[in-house]
């Protein structure tokens, strides 16, 4: 019997440790820096429940740490629309696009980035 639950809470341990790393996998992404050059195209909307809520959507072209460009789309759920000038490092998977963003300062940009960012 002890032998038995030792086992059982082992892999109990195994499942819930695999589930964090794939979740991890899933959410996690390659990291691009944009700045943000536009309001956005306001989106007003209603949720499920008849709610008012308010997006801005962006279409801004990202740059990796090496430079690479990639065209990133995605939606802020906010009141206004993000600051100008402002540059967000922005978390991009291949499988769910744009994950999340973070406003970062300029002297946080990667070298190849901020130097095609025009900073």
């Amino acid at each position: 019997m002890k032998k038995f639950l030792i086992g059982f809470i082992s892999l109990i341990v195994i499942a819930l440790v695999g589930l964090q790393i794939a979740d991890k996998v899933v959410k996690g992404g390659d990291d691009y820096y944009v700045q943000v050059t536009t309001d956005g195209e306001r989106i007003d909307g209603k949720d499920s429940s008849g709610n008012p809520y308010v997006d801005y959507k962006y279409s801004l072209p990202g740059y990796d740490k090496d430079g690479t460009k990639k065209q990133l789309e995605f939606n802020a759920a906010k009141d206004r629309p993000l600051r100008r000038e402002a540059f967000l490092k922005v978390t991009w998977n291949k499988k769910k696009g744009v994950t999340s963003y973070e406003e970062v300062q300029q002297k946080q940009l990667p070298k190849k980035a901020a130097e095609k960012l025009g900073v």
